[in-house]
């Protein structure tokens, strides 16, 4: 027997539809499962406007709302991570530059979101900008994040998930980055020059499993801002789900405009809009990075 369409459903609207998912966001009747073991992610493309911090910040939102403590650490100068999570990144804010130095614990950096209670970010202030000057003179300055994040450091918060938000550059705060961290997370989106300087990212990394953290690997990529109306788009989704196979998530992020306003108003998308195309798409990328995570390796 045929299944009735929804507009042939009584009461149903468009509107109703989107408020439907948006509660099924806020409220979920299912929580997403724990990692087998605390993941540290380095999100990372020198290339701007990919969609890098928008990625960070609603894979950790979506993670969060979905039972699971979430720590984001905004290693970007221009603090933009922080703005989306709304936390307080005016300068003289205790901020991952501090953290940096050794002058205060990632705890005592950590602020709590307006947006879940068990989604912490350690800001970015301005005083960000100036520190890879200094780090060129201090000792270990590769190592400085890893130190910074051991796990009795990140014991005292408790994260299943950490997200460390890189500046787009291959400097030595994304080396910071990828030191400190387990697995690259990687946003390329579906336009022409996505894969431009893609190589030269995969070459530092492969220098930083060479030299300074020979257990890092690039373990996720997510397709954005993909507009189904182009060729183009496709061309690059297929491209790359090619050459990397199963790195790359099943779910791709929709070109948005809700996601696009939502840092405006200091908020994740999925705060902003949650009944949206681009807040369901980012929910359903955090449910993919929760599923993977719960299987330990063979």
């Amino acid at each position: 027997m045929t299944q009735p369409s929804p507009t042939s459903v009584a009461g149903w609207t468009p509107i109703a539809e989107e408020a439907a998912r948006a509660t099924r966001v806020k409220h979920p009747d299912r929580m997403f499962p724990r990692p087998w073991r605390r993941r540290v992610f380095t999100v990372a493309n020198q290339k701007g406007g990919v969609g890098k911090t928008t990625s960070a910040v609603n894979l950790a939102a979506g993670l969060a709302m979905h039972g699971l403590r979430v720590l984001v650490i905004d290693l970007d100068p221009q603090g933009n991570a922080s703005t989306a999570l709304g936390v307080d990144h005016r300068s003289g804010t205790p901020s991952v530059y501090e953290v940096l130095l050794g002058e205060v614990t990632v705890a005592d950096a950590a602020q709590v979101s307006d947006q879940s209670d068990r989604l912490f970010c350690v800001p970015a202030t301005i005083d960000l900008a100036g520190a890879e000057i200094e780090l060129v003179s201090m000792s270990a300055r590769e190592a400085r994040l890893k130190e910074a994040l051991s796990d009795e450091a990140l014991d005292e918060l408790n994260p299943d998930y950490v997200f460390i938000d890189c500046p787009p550059s291959l400097g030595l705060l994304t080396v910071n980055a990828m030191v400190a961290a387990q697995e690259v997370l990687i946003p390329i989106q579906c336009e022409y020059y996505a894969l431009e300087g893609l190589s030269q990212l995969l070459r530092n990394i492969e220098l930083v499993q060479a030299h300074l953290n020979s257990a890092l690997v690039v373990s996720t990529i997510l397709l954005t801002m993909y507009d189904g109306r182009t060729k183009l788009a496709d061309q690059v989704t297929s491209e790359v789900r090619h050459h990397f196979g199963d790195t790359v998530l099943q779910t791709v992020i929709p070109r948005s405009v809700k996601v696009s306003e939502a840092p405006g108003f200091g908020q994740s998308v999925l705060a902003y809009d949650p009944g949206s195309r681009g807040a369901m798409s980012y929910l359903d990328a955090a449910r993919e990075v929760a599923e993977r995570g719960a299987e330990a390796p063979r």
